[in-house]
């Protein structure tokens, strides 16, 4: 099977793709409209802040961490669900592994934004 050649449209239709499943992903998942308050409210606060360029780029990639955790997360548990409903311990562990995973990047994004932003409130 030889590869498919490139496509200025079809890289288009990816592009439409992924922004169609990150709206998605806002629209039906709960977790992710918190994200999404939380992201605001560390943008809010860089600017009124005056955050340096060093530290918007550390608040940047921990942000990214955060959303890129939950969204693959919520790939996982829906893959999950979609094997079995029924009561799994290796499903549990998948998932609650996966759901680990988010709350480590969170907690990682808090640690930085307290490091950034406690010093410019004091």
């Amino acid at each position: 099977m030889e590869p498919e050649k490139f496509s200025i449209r079809s890289r288009i239709k990816s592009f439409g793709y992924a922004i169609s499943g990150i709206i998605a992903f806002i629209t039906r998942e709960h977790n992710a409209r918190i994200h999404l308050v939380a992201t605001i409210a560390v943008v809010i606060a860089a600017f009124v802040l005056k955050v340096t360029t060093a530290e918007a780029i550390a608040l940047t990639i921990v942000t990214g961490l955060v959303w890129i955790t939950e969204m693959l997360n919520t790939c996982i548990e829906r893959m999950a669900d979609m094997i079995t409903r029924e009561r799994n311990p290796q499903i549990k562990f998948i998932k609650d592994l996966a759901a680990g995973a988010v709350l480590v990047a969170a907690g990682i994004a808090v640690i930085v934004g307290l490091l950034i932003f406690i010093p410019k409130v004091l």
